[in-house]
């Protein structure tokens, strides 16, 4: 019989071991999706259920959610690269493109032109856009609700420079509309339906007519080119899916956002009526509106240089 040494036989293990570890694949590095949200929309019902870690967990990917108050802010964190998937409305991507085009457009929720509008107090004496001529008008910069004023004064036979704007986020503006230190406040849902039912807010005019009002999913450019492509379907696929089930509640949905928010239950409610919950892919018809939005911005001076949006849309989107 050979004679095995305590020498040779713990060479023999290392050796074992050795072998064994390179047999073995290396364990997969976790990877962080950052996603930026904000307190209402598809993001804000999908992160508490969890459902977007489970599916993203066999990809390799855990979630880091970051949530921004408006739209402008979450698209110059998605420009700048501090997030990788974000949502928000039509025109913030517009004037984020102007300064840097670093994202794409990865789909887009169905036009909800009643979910924005021109408001004007109870006691008002206004009654038509054309009387906001001279008159001191606050909405958020850069926002949705940017490009409903630039329509609606068109419509009524007014230049952007016949009214005195004040650039107003959210609460400033409701602040300063219910204080009587603007004359109309132009803002998107739910803050249009939470000043209605608070203190009898009445409405000159709304999108119907003048804009769609979409709302978008973007995406780094670096993300989707570097293998992120099965991690948007992913995110687009729980969201379209957390939306349609929250179409088919809109009570408990109302309620959902009302704690997320701090806004009533009742104004939520009013303000879901207003949309349509659902996902769809981005489409030619889809660039073209956004061209539109972007040509009008540029020829007011409302972004330094002409854009094209197709730049901003994967090819094989649109």
């Amino acid at each position: 019989m050979t004679r095995v040494t305590r020498r040779t036989f713990g060479l023999g293990i290392a050796t074992g071991l050795a072998v064994g570890a390179l047999a073995r694949p290396a364990r997969a590095e976790t990877r962080t999706l950052r996603i930026g949200y904000q307190k209402i929309g598809a993001f804000a019902l999908l992160k508490p259920t969890g459902k977007l870690e489970e599916v993203l967990k066999p990809l390799g990917y855990d979630v880091n959610w970051v949530q921004f108050p408006s739209g402008p802010p979450l698209l110059e964190a998605l420009n700048a690269g501090a997030i990788d998937i974000g949502h928000g409305g039509e025109s913030p991507p517009i004037f984020a493109q102007a300064a840097s085009s670093n994202f794409l457009y990865i789909g887009h929720e169905p036009a909800a032109p009643e979910a924005e509008a021109i408001l004007v107090p109870k006691e008002s004496p206004l009654k038509s856009v054309a009387e906001l001529k001279g008159r001191k008008v606050a909405l958020n910069k850069g926002s949705n609700v940017h490009y409903l004023l630039v329509r609606a004064l068109e419509k009524a036979g007014l230049r952007y420079d016949d009214i005195d704007i004040a650039f107003l986020a959210p609460a400033d503006g409701r602040a300063a509309f219910e204080k009587g230190a603007v004359d109309a406040w132009v803002i998107w849902e739910p803050f249009r339906a939470a000043a209605e039912v608070a203190v009898g807010a009445r409405t000159l005019a709304d999108g119907t007519g003048l804009v769609a009002n979409h709302e978008f999913f973007f995406s780094t450019k670096s993300f989707a080119a570097g293998g992120g492509k099965p991690v948007i379907d992913a995110v687009l696929a729980q969201s379209k899916a957390v939306y349609l089930k929250a179409a088919q509640d809109i009570d408990g949905t109302a309620e959902t956002f009302s704690r997320s928010a701090g806004i009533p239950k009742e104004a939520f409610r009013l303000s879901l009526q207003r949309k349509s919950l659902d996902v769809l892919p981005i489409t030619h018809e889809i660039v073209v509106q956004q061209q539109k939005i972007a040509d009008v911005f540029h020829g007011l001076g409302l972004i330094p240089k002409p854009i094209r949006i197709a730049d901003a849309v994967d090819k094989s989107a649109a």
